[in-house]
């Protein structure tokens, strides 16, 4: 296995791609110090470790799976320094439970406990969290194809001892610790810059693949702010920059250009839309006509192996426009279950639908096989046929997905037909 330093060289130059090592699943066996003072974890996320000269503060901590390998790593590096803090780019779980071991290993030691900064909107998250536990557990399910008897959306979380709304500096050791929020993936999040070592740890805003600026199970999303922060991170001259997820880039003209391609690309998306909208196009014509800039999605940090470029089309409306899609009849819509049926039975029966859509499979028209399968299962939630046929389009769909999160939830979709239901985590 290549050397993080090593990996991150041959994605950058393309000698391997983020569809072999994936931003978000793929894992590093081995914490590396990839600069003098700086150990970088890559889990899920990143979690990465500087040493001030007078205690060690973590950029993100990793998820509840991280923790005691996260420790065990950081304590083969520096044994006895002790954690003086710990910084939550967000709310997501994949980075903020690592901090556990090291507060027992404080109380054990009679030393003080680590404190946590964040954005002052990061308990309100943690609260909505707990208010939706039955729903994070669902759309996680369908997001990242877990296991559904063992997975459950944690419940308890560890609050921020500092918060702050824009801007907030605090010194350990040698180290400044400038952190600044943004509206990007969330509307907590918090880029960190170090300028003793010329470090920028943007978390999620960046993370080797197209913006996680879409997600179609997730809450409000910020394209055009989070270019701005991204330009603003393009400016500072950082030489070692750590995402949120994936690897590190390394040199200050690779992590500006980094940045301001992704900040091109979430212009180009925002404006394109915007501009449809102002035409009074419906949701329809905007998915349909916004075209990603060809250049931009060939750039090995912006492949989308995560996040689909559509999914950020429909995310952009839903700021600007709201939910409704410009058509009149889904304004006040007749159950769904009611329009299947009328469908099917103008089309002949769930028969011919199912013939029809086994017919556009074959043809390799999977989006249109997909909705007359879709309303051949709804009408009738009992046949066979209709179920067998909807799990062969979702599988074949889905092992044509470079986006994980398209590929995931079609194969949820193939999973449940395969057990006679539409969907496993709603249990419908």
């Amino acid at each position: 296995m290549p050397s993080i330093r090593e990996l991150a060289e041959r994605l950058w130059n393309g000698d391997a791609t983020t569809l072999e090592f994936h931003p978000v699943h793929a894992r590093m066996p081995e914490a590396e110090e990839v600069a003098p003072g700086l150990l970088v974890y890559k889990g899920i996320a990143s979690a990465n470790t500087i040493d001030t000269g007078d205690g060690l503060v973590m950029l993100d901590t990793g998820t509840a799976q991280d923790t005691a390998p996260l420790h065990a790593q950081v304590r083969a590096w520096r044994p006895e320094a002790p954690l003086a803090a710990a910084v939550y780019s967000h709310h997501h779980v994949d980075h903020i439970f690592g901090t556990a071991p090291f507060e027992a290993e404080a109380r054990e030691r009679g030393q003080r406990a680590p404190a946590v900064y964040a954005h002052s909107g990061i308990p309100t998250a943690f609260d909505r969290y707990k208010k939706t536990l039955g729903w994070n557990t669902a759309i996680n399910l369908r997001q990242f194809a877990l296991p559904q008897t063992r997975f459950q959306w944690p419940s308890q979380y560890r609050y921020p001892d500092v918060t702050y709304d824009r801007k907030l500096n605090f010194r350990v050791g040698e180290c400044t610790f400038e952190l600044s929020h943004a509206r990007g993936e969330t509307d907590d999040a918090t880029w960190t810059w170090v300028p003793e070592r010329k470090l920028l740890a943007p978390g999620d805003l960046f993370i080797w693949a197209v913006p996680n600026a879409g997600n179609p199970q997730k809450v409000q999303r910020y394209c055009g702010e989070w270019a701005v922060a991204l330009r603003e991170m393009a400016a500072l001259g950082a030489e070692i920059m750590t995402p949120g997820h994936g690897l590190p880039i390394f040199g200050a003209d690779r992590v500006a250009a980094a940045l301001t391609d992704t900040a091109e690309l979430l212009e180009s998306v925002e404006g394109q839309v915007l501009a449809l909208m102002n035409t009074g196009a419906n949701l329809d014509r905007v998915i349909h006509e916004v075209e990603i800039p060809a250049h931009l999605m060939e750039k090995p940090y912006l492949r989308p192996v995560y996040d689909h470029p559509q999914f950020l089309v429909r995310n952009v409306w839903r700021l600007y426009g709201g939910w409704y899609d410009n058509e009149p009849d889904n304004l006040l819509p007749a159950p769904r279950r009611e329009q299947a049926e009328a469908w099917v039975a103008l089309a002949g029966g769930v028969a011919a639908v199912v013939a029809r859509a086994a017919e556009l499979h074959t043809a390799g028209n999977l989006r249109l096989a997909s909705h007359l399968i879709e309303f051949a299962v709804i009408a009738a939630p009992e046949d066979k046929a209709a179920h067998e046929e909807r799990a062969a389009i979702y599988a074949a769909r889905s092992a044509l997905a470079v986006s994980s999160m398209e590929r995931n939830i079609l194969n949820h979709a193939a999973f449940a037909s395969r057990e006679g239901k539409r969907d496993l985590a709603g249990n419908w």
